[in-house]
């Protein structure tokens, strides 16, 4: 065999197997539109305003059907009832009055990301900058701050420095963006500079101030960071994806311990007395969680039943009492608006 025949070889199979995962692709995708098409209808109503224009939450929707994925709502006096579904679909979703982040990833022959900033009725209203699979996202309470974090490669962070993490912060006009990495980052006092920083879980107590989650050396830290000068400052170890309740007197987190490698317990801090707190929930939860209310918090888990796609979001009480509750179910990546 000659060497042009060897070519034209290699090539006739190459674009045999590009053909043949093309086709499977659409041949996966036929089967998941089908068996969507196919499960029971989930409860829902039909006017997304009259939901929001009370106090709501809004989450992505997992229940199975013509709504998988997309931004629901309910309004907060019946969170487990009937739904809104709305026509925006997001992997990672959060909004307040001023509207909503929706971070999305395309996973086709070459996936790609997005981060789009929606109006109040989950219109598109711009694009942001996102670069690698979504994680966490964050709105400021004015509305003018978006808080996004990705993993740049890899899609798990079990170890800390084992992965690699991308956390922008962008005004929501578009004007301007800033990298975390770019931030100086003081821990016991003294400068880091090392290489296998990484930060992410960003919640605003204000535009200007911020707590998020640092890693580097094996540890994680909760930091606190200042938008105007570009600083980081370590204040607590064993601190992950924090999220400030609406009194800004605790901070409620995942806290791994001296648990298995990917593992975490739900906990809070108390920012006046330092004292932390772990909660009631057993589970290992590895989510960014919100606030129902200073007495409470949300967050979601996967459904264990076999082979179940979909997750709950879960209410516990953040004082260490009561039991863990499903507050909406097949939802996920909740967050609560008030006027």
């Amino acid at each position: 065999m000659n060497s042009r025949t060897r070519l034209v070889l290699v090539i006739a199979i190459a674009v045999a197997c590009f053909v043949a995962a093309g086709g499977y692709l659409v041949y996966a995708k036929h089967r998941q539109d089908s068996a969507a098409a196919a499960a029971p209808p989930v409860p829902t109503l039909a006017n997304v305003s009259a939901v929001t224009a009370q106090p709501h939450l809004i989450f992505r929707n997992t229940a199975l059907g013509q709504g998988y994925g997309h931004i629901a709502a309910v309004p907060l006096t019946n969170p487990g009832g009937p739904r809104v579904i709305t026509p925006a679909v997001c992997d990672r979703v959060y909004g307040n009055p001023a509207g909503e982040i929706c971070l999305t990833a395309d996973r086709g022959l070459t996936t790609t990301y997005k981060s789009q900033w929606l109006s109040g009725d989950f219109a598109h209203v711009r694009d942001l900058p996102l670069s690698g699979l979504p994680s966490r996202a964050r709105i400021s309470a004015d509305g003018s701050l978006v808080a996004t974090t990705t993993f740049v490669f890899g899609d798990a962070y079990t170890n800390p420095g084992q992965f690699s993490t991308r956390t922008i912060v962008s005004q929501v006009n578009g004007s301007s963006n800033v990298d975390l990495e770019t931030f100086g980052l003081l821990i016991d006092g003294k400068p880091n500079t090392a290489s296998d920083r990484n930060l992410w879980g960003v919640t605003f107590a204000d535009t200007d101030h911020f707590f998020a989650t640092a890693a580097t050396g094996g540890k994680t830290y909760l930091v606190s960071g200042q938008l105007s000068t570009h600083t980081l400052t370590a204040m607590h170890t064993d601190v992950e994806c924090p999220s400030l309740s609406p009194d800004h007197t605790k901070i409620a987190f995942k806290q791994h311990g001296n648990l298995a490698a990917g593992h975490w317990r739900l906990a809070v801090l108390d920012l006046h007395s330092g004292a932390v707190t772990q909660l009631a929930e057993q589970r290992s939860v590895d989510d960014q969680v919100e606030w129902l209310d200073n007495g409470r918090i949300l967050y979601g888990l996967p459904q264990t039943a076999a082979n179940s796609a979909g997750s709950d979001i879960w209410v516990v009480p953040a004082d260490g009492t009561g039991t863990p509750q499903i507050l909406v179910p097949n939802a996920w990546s909740p967050s609560v608006i008030r006027a």
